[in-house]
């Protein structure tokens, strides 16, 4: 277990030292093509995001040809970029064509970051056949539950009620609707119609 943990910081301390370098090498390089300010650092971003979007399509096991494709222009990129830095191009003196390229990337990022991250996965080929659905046959329709017979209602709820439509009317010059009736007793809406019922 030990030297396993041991084997596995080495392997995060080398991928953190390489990624530091590449960011920088793609930042300087994106800086020196006249991406100043904070769109010179999202260029490494952007790269090495592509590179994981491919990487994980890839190890997702399915549609490996779409993963491949961008992970070698992500890598390209990103090679690209260490390589123009040790020396090889003058960065004081950036070659047009290397300014059309850097400025054109977030568009080539975006889209195939996209394609990576909303395309459905190739399904395999030796996978069967789904069976065709069969059509159900339309669903019989319920019988009609019979009505609740009339719901009992307590005289003295019935008094109460005709007290208080009786206030309403007086006082707004129409009758009380079941609504205000129900909320003005506090009781549910089947027995405020029962009671409406015996109002009427």
């Amino acid at each position: 277990m030990r030297a396993y943990l041991g084997r596995v910081d080495a392997v995060l301390v080398q991928a953190v030292i390489a990624a530091a370098l590449s960011f920088a090498h793609l930042h300087d390089l994106a800086s020196a093509a006249g991406q100043d300010g904070w769109k010179a650092w999202a260029y490494p971003v952007s790269v090495d995001l592509l590179l994981v979007a491919a990487w994980r399509r890839l190890r997702s096991g399915s549609s490996k040809a779409a993963g491949w494709c961008w992970f070698v222009v992500a890598l390209a990129a990103s090679l690209g970029a260490n390589v123009a830095t040790a020396g090889l191009l003058d960065l004081t003196d950036v070659p047009a064509w290397l300014r059309i390229l850097v400025a054109g990337w977030p568009a080539v990022a975006f889209l195939g970051g996209t394609l990576l991250a909303h395309t459905a996965p190739a399904a395999e080929t030796g996978s069967a056949p789904a069976e065709p659905e069969t059509a159900e046959p339309p669903a019989e329709p319920e019988p009609e539950q019979p009505k609740p017979s009339a719901q009992h209602v307590p005289a003295a709820l019935v008094t109460h009620a005709r007290k208080l439509a009786d206030e309403h009317h007086t006082r707004t010059g129409s009758p009380m609707d079941t609504d205000t009736l129900r909320a003005r007793l506090g009781v549910p809406a089947p027995l405020a119609d029962a009671i409406a019922t015996h109002l009427k």
